[in-house]
């Protein structure tokens, strides 16, 4: 099967670096992944894997985001704006802009899942 849009796993991996580079450095968001995240090497590897299944349809990667997210306890919808953020700024810095563009519309896509499964629910109704 074709990949969804023109790009390789070796841009992939430098994307994914370079978000998570960003992502540290962030002081919203960097502190909510410094508490989940103890080794950085291993989580950008899951992830560039996450992204070459999603893109490239390899089966490089075994995981459930959305689980993820959810268990985390501190990871709020308002985090996926920022997230997205620092996404298409390294997107747009390291890839051609039809690549950019289709990756960062997937990316949004995914986001707009994982914030529905973050957003505050309202537990089932009492009974008086």
């Amino acid at each position: 099967m074709p990949p969804r849009f023109p790009i390789t796993a070796e841009q992939i991996t430098l994307v994914v670096n370079q978000f998570y580079a960003a992502v540290r450095a962030n002081p919203e968001i960097g502190p909510i992944f410094a508490k989940h995240v103890t080794d950085w090497p291993s989580h950008e590897s899951k992830i560039a894997g996450f992204w070459r299944n999603a893109i490239l349809f390899e089966r490089s990667y075994d995981g459930n985001p959305m689980q993820a997210h959810m268990r985390a306890g501190n990871v709020h919808p308002e985090h996926f704006d920022i997230w997205l953020g620092l996404f298409d700024t390294i997107l747009v810095k390291n890839l051609p802009t039809d690549t950019a563009a289709s990756w960062s519309a997937l990316a949004h896509r995914i986001g707009r899942g994982l914030r529905y499964g973050v957003e505050p629910t309202e537990g089932p109704p009492t009974l008086t």
